[in-house]
Formats: C-alpha cells, sequence, structure tokens
C-alpha cells in the first residue's frame, strides 16, 4: 500500500498551505474590522480583503480545486482531499479558493444534472465567484432527518412550478450574493417514495420567496459565512425549464450531492481538529499549574495522545473513502462514506472539547477560535443527516453483508 502523495498533489499541498500561511491567516483579521465596518454584516463576499484573496487565489491557479474535469481543476477525491484539510484550517480559506460549502455541491449538481441553460445562467458566475447560492431541503414542519418527508410542494401550472412551503438551516442564504437556491419539493405526493420529490432552481428575487429570519447556533449566528436562513415560499413561480433533471429525481440528486461533499467537509473538519491540537500544544507549553507546566500534566499528556490518535485513525478512514469513490464510484463506496459522516464530526467534536478545557475559561471565549469551531462541528453531526440516521443505514448494510457470508460460505452453522 502506498499511503504517500502523487507529486501533483504534493505540489498543491505545498501552493495552498503558502496561500493559507502567506495571504489568508494575515487577511482574517483585516476581514473582521471590515465586516464589522460594513453596512451589512451577511454581505461577507463584498468586503475589499475578501476580494483581494479571491484574486491572489485565481491568479496562484488555486481556484475550483474540488470540481473535476476540465470546468475546476481535474482532481481526483484523493488529490483534493489533502488540500480541503489545509483550507479547513482557517473559517475564510474555502471561500478565497472558491471551494466553500454549499456552493461546491450546488456546483456538482448543476455541472452533472443541470441544461446548457442552467449551467450558462448560473454554473458559470458561480465558478466564476461572481455569485454565491443555497441548497434549501432541510424543513421546520417535519422530522428532515427522512428527507422523503419533505413537505414543500412544488406543483405544474402551465409553464411554470409553483412552490409554498417552509425551509429552514438554509446555509448561507441570509448572504444578499446568494443568488439561487436549489429547492427540494415535492412534485408528486402519489409516487414511490424516493420518486416524489424533485429539485428546482428559484432565484433570490423571485416573488413569493421570503428570507424570513437568520439562524443561531448556541447563539452564534455566522454572519460572515451568510449564515443560515428560514424561508418561506408563498406561491412563488418559477419557469418550468427551471427544475433540474426531470421531475422524480429530487432525492437521487440530494444522494449523488452527497457523496463528494461530505469527504470535503471530513477533511476541512480534520484540518480544524489538527489546528486545535496546534492550539492546545502551544497552551500546554505556556501556562503553569501546581509548580509545572501543563505539558507535564499526565492528563494533559493523555488529551494530546489521544487526540493524535484519533485524528490519524480518522485521515486514514477519509482518505481510504475518497480513493474508493475514485475507484469504484459513490455506491461503492457507500459505507465508507456513512462511516467517515459518523466518525469525523463526533471525533473532531472530541478534540475541540479537549481544547476547550486545556484553555479553561479562555477557550469559551471570543478571544480564541476553539469555542466557535465547537459550535460550528456540532451542526455536522446533523447537516446531511443525523448520526442515528447513517449508524442505522450502516447497520442494515452490515447485518445483511454478514448474512450474505453465512449463507455462501461451507462452514456456515
Amino acid at each position: 500500500m502506498d499511503f504517500g502523495f502523487d507529486p501533483k498533489t504534493e505540489d498543491l499541498r505545498a501552493r495552498v498551505r503558502d496561500f493559507l500561511d502567506n495571504e489568508v491567516t494575515p487577511a482574517e483579521p483585516v476581514f473582521e474590522e471590515q465586516l464589522a465596518a460594513s453596512d451589512d454584516p451577511w454581505a461577507w463576499t463584498r468586503v475589499p480583503v475578501f476580494l483581494d484573496l479571491q484574486d491572489k487565489a485565481r491568479t496562484a491557479g488555486l481556484w475550483n480545486l474540488f470540481l473535476p474535469g476540465d470546468k475546476g481543476a481535474g482532481l481526483t477525491n484523493l488529490q483534493y482531499a489533502p488540500l480541503a484539510e489545509i483550507t479547513g484550517r482557517s473559517l475564510l480559506a474555502p471561500a478565497a479558493l472558491n471551494c466553500a460549502a454549499p456552493d461546491t455541491g450546488n456546483m456538482e449538481v448543476l455541472n452533472e444534472f443541470g441544461t446548457p441553460e442552467q449551467q450558462e445562467q448560473w454554473l458559470k458566475p458561480l465558478l466564476r465567484g461572481e455569485i454565491r447560492s443555497s441548497f434549501a431541503m432541510t424543513e421546520p414542519d417535519v422530522a428532515s432527518s427522512d428527507a422523503t418527508n419533505i413537505a414543500t410542494r412544488i406543483e405544474r401550472d402551465g409553464d411554470e412550478y409553483v412552490l409554498n412551503g417552509r425551509k429552514w438551516w438554509i446555509t448561507g442564504a441570509m448572504n444578499p450574493d446568494a443568488k439561487i437556491f436549489i429547492v427540494m419539493g415535492k412534485t408528486d405526493p402519489t409516487a414511490d417514495r424516493h420518486r416524489q420529490q424533485s429539485q428546482i432552481l428559484v432565484p433570490r428575487d423571485t416573488p413569493g420567496l421570503v428570507v424570513k429570519r437568520g439562524m443561531e447556533v448556541f447563539g452564534y449566528d455566522d454572519h460572515d459565512h451568510g449564515g443560515h436562513a428560514e424561508l418561506e415560499f408563498h406561491d412563488a413561480r418559477v419557469p418550468a425549464t427551471n427544475l433540474i433533471a426531470g421531475e422524480g429525481l429530487g432525492f437521487a440528486i440530494a444522494q449523488a450531492r452527497l457523496g463528494p461533499g461530505r469527504v470535503h467537509h471530513c477533511m476541512r473538519s480534520i484540518g480544524l481538529a489538527e489546528k486545535a491540537i496546534e492550539l492546545m500544544c502551544e497552551r500546554a507549553d505556556a501556562r503553569t499549574t501546581f509548580g509545572k507546566p501543563l505539558s507535564e500534566q499526565g492528563v494533559i499528556r493523555d488529551w494530546i495522545a489521544e487526540s493524535r490518535v484519533r485524528l490519524e485513525q480518522l485521515r486514514l478512514l477519509v482518505l481510504k473513502t475518497a480513493w474508493l469513490m475514485d475507484t469504484v464510484g459513490n455506491k461503492g463506496a457507500h459505507t465508507e462514506i456513512q462511516a467517515i459522516k459518523i466518525a469525523t464530526p463526533e471525533t473532531v467534536q472530541w478534540i475541540l472539547d479537549k481544547a476547550i478545557q486545556l484553555y479553561g475559561a479562555a477557550g469559551l471565549s471570543q478571544d480564541f477560535p476553539l469555542a466557535r469551531a465547537y459550535a460550528g462541528i456540532r451542526t455536522l453531526r446533523f447537516a446531511d443527516g443525523p448520526d442515528e440516521v447513517h449508524k442505522a443505514s450502516l447497520a442494515r448494510r452490515e447485518l445483511r453483508r454478514q448474512a450474505d457470508a453465512r449463507a455462501t460460505s461451507p462452514t456456515a452453522h
């Protein structure tokens, strides 16, 4: 087994890390100052230093690295994964490289399923970083852990579709530059439960679409990344040509969208955990309690050692998943995709919790990034489906696999 990265990946890793250290990190406090002074705290994509970072990323050839094929950098999942890890060390880096969710998943949907007209109108501006987007699936009135429960109606009326319903926790939707929403709803409630849903493009300025409020996570409104919004649709009409792929394909599109997105999320989270371990070690060496540095306290060393072991295990699992997606496809990697979705937020949350504990009250404050990071990583145990749903599905597959193995084994009892 070869655990090394190929030369192209190594070159990009060095370039992305250099860009992070020399451009993004120095820009972060400037970004916060400029955003605080702006007229609209949600319009973070208009902050001058952010626009400057995007220009530098384009010039450096570090743009749209997530997207395979000629529209992006042409990287495999395995090649992109370690780059996503580096960007995960910074809240600003993914967007500066035009590699931030939910735009990445939306661009993948449009690239794979969009018509030429849809790609011209929405994909190209997204690829150029001129606009942002949101993906509207989760709803407040149904158990969205089962996506077939989605109740928002998308009804055909001549040459238009009419939308009615509510959505919430829609990432990035508070940003006025989120010009297009991909909305999932029901076009045929009488069809098979996995064929009732469709996805459709709804421009932000559509009459009847109301961006009602921003949502907070543990008191954080995430305004510097577009926030999470509650939306309402009141007889919102869009052209029938805005439907993506076809009626009844919404659930399948959602499943196709989630595979690469989960690898991206997981590797960015690993980068976040690496940053937390660095902060832990720095603090442990700098602080003294009961006559000796924290770094010499047994419990602190246990936390640091456990953090390293757990993170290395997690990284190998995520890289294996990326490799499987490249070699046998998303369907063949389904078990591993679910496994990383379960393992990553839990592991990184554990590491962040220990880092906060080591920092004491400072770890809870706005003076260090740990509390905010904890709030963010906790959301990933719900995003794209809660842990329990993925565990139940993974267990079903494992039980079936073991039963099949027993049935074909000559030594089975």
